[in-house]
């Protein structure tokens, strides 16, 4: 009998969530090569909006989903962890309910070991909640808790989480050095002979329902943007090869007639036509219907009147692009990332190409150390005049960032022994006078976005 693993994606601890495209890409990777090294895996996702568990007998209504496949998690009101005590707004955990998740656990009887993921820091308390269950419904089964939280906060993960190991060094392009863990922990190779080490699809299949599923054609970007963790989690950018990422999505398309398809990358268009432009072309040559979504946004310099139509022809709906800020001498500071001019004329491209204005979705950084109040509402109006919509985006101060620094001077809060404090609902590096402004610059950019 292979030995037996249980994946676990926690809750979400939080004053608000929102279900946009978000799947744990990373651990539906490793249990699709797990389940490929001849392991029984089970995936137990507390975010499963559809699990059969949560409907009938939950006696709630069942949470709100869009026409692409996004929507709200299942929402349970819970008690504000001490630092948010002041803070006047509800506190929920975002999943199944615990019993379900107890019970899902206890399903599984002789586990060789339980490996969880994490995402943003300040979720943490759902991933520490989940391993706390894990290791009371199974005791002595090690525990191994690895993702972006694990990373960016590790001596935090060591001192608070209660796993037995907290991985740090797992790599996508070497998920072989996961077998190696596990056998340090007495977890025997399912197999005898060698294991393929090149990704395999993630397991989507493993989930209760596929409303859409994600796929990364690169991992890591170029850039080095002062706000963002990207260089620190992959320093090195990779593209994969574009005739696997064609085969996984025809594969998800034809086989599980999926429509609609959410790109994870980083910098989806760099080296477009070496690249992801190779993929689209070959998609509308066989007149694939399907949707696409960039929830992580496009690089704005990316978007020459060329590749605007080759969004436009291979099926992209949900087009965001990375503003950040009109000003161009705070993009010297946060980014290098457009010069003047670039936006306009991506903008203008994207409608030549056939895109509406609400197509156009652009985001916005609020929140910034030392970033003015006007100069948002500057960029949200800049945004609606341009022709495209607004979305605010609120910073939350990331740890490794070559941002974290001055976060840490212009915040508040001790950021650097709580990661609570980097929940952007909060605004961490935002005085009272700011934040009193805020429903202001949201009911702005909320007016661009309902305007013809």
């Amino acid at each position: 009998m292979s030995p037996e693993l249980i994946l676990i994606n926690p809750w979400i601890y939080d004053f608000a969530a929102y279900d946009l495209w978000s799947k744990p890409l990373g651990l539906l990777y490793i249990a699709g090569y797990l389940k490929r090294c001849g392991y029984q895996v089970h995936l137990i996702d507390c975010l499963d909006v559809y699990h059969p568990g949560m409907k009938s007998p939950s006696q709630k209504p069942f949470p709100t989903r869009r026409v692409y496949g996004t929507g709200k998690f299942w929402r349970e009101r819970t008690v504000k962890p001490l630092p948010f005590q002041a803070i006047p707004r509800t506190y929920s955990r975002y999943g199944i309910s615990r019993q379900l998740f107890i019970n899902e656990l206890q399903k599984i009887q002789n586990p060789a070991a339980i490996l969880l993921t994490s995402l943003m820091t300040y979720w943490y308390p759902g991933l520490k909640e989940a391993i706390s269950l894990a290791k009371k419904i199974h005791p002595g089964v090690p525990v191994l808790a690895g993702g972006i939280y694990t990373r960016l906060c590790t001596e935090h993960a060591q001192r608070c989480l209660g796993a037995d190991r907290i991985v740090t060094d797992l790599d996508l392009n070497n998920l072989g050095s996961l077998l190696d863990i596990l056998k340090e922990y007495g977890v025997p190779l399912s197999k005898n002979e060698d294991v393929k080490n090149d990704l395999p699809y993630p397991a989507f299949d493993m989930l209760s329902h596929i409303d859409y599923i994600c796929i990364a054609t690169s991992i890591g970007c170029p850039y080095h943007c002062q706000y963002c963790a990207s260089r620190y989690l992959n320093p090195s950018f990779i593209k994969r090869d574009p005739v696997h990422v064609l085969d996984e999505i025809l594969y998800w398309h034809k086989d599980f007639g999926i429509q609609d398809i959410a790109f994870y990358d980083d910098a989806l268009l760099v080296d477009s036509r070496n690249h992801v432009g190779l993929i689209l072309e070959e998609l509308i040559r066989g007149k694939v219907n399907i949707r696409f979504h960039t929830p992580n946004a496009l690089h704005v310099k990316e978007i020459s009147p060329e590749m605007a139509t080759l969004l436009k022809r291979s099926g992209f709906r949900s087009i965001r692009l990375g503003l950040e800020t009109s000003n161009i001498k705070e993009h010297d500071d946060l980014d290098h990332k457009l010069s003047e001019g670039d936006f306009e004329r991506a903008v203008k491209n994207l409608q030549k190409a056939g895109f509406i204005k609400k197509d156009i979705g652009t985001y916005i950084l609020m929140g910034l150390p030392g970033q003015s109040v006007e100069s948002v509402a500057e960029t949200i109006s800049f945004v609606g005049r341009v022709g495209a919509v607004p979305y605010l985006a609120e910073y939350s101060p990331i740890p490794h960032t070559p941002l974290w620094d001055k976060a840490c001077a212009y915040s508040p809060y001790d950021l650097e022994s709580e990661p609570l404090f980097h929940n952007n609902t909060i605004f961490p590096c935002w005085d009272e006078e700011k934040k009193e402004k805020v429903p202001g610059l949201k009911k702005l950019a909320m007016e661009i976005r309902q305007s013809d």
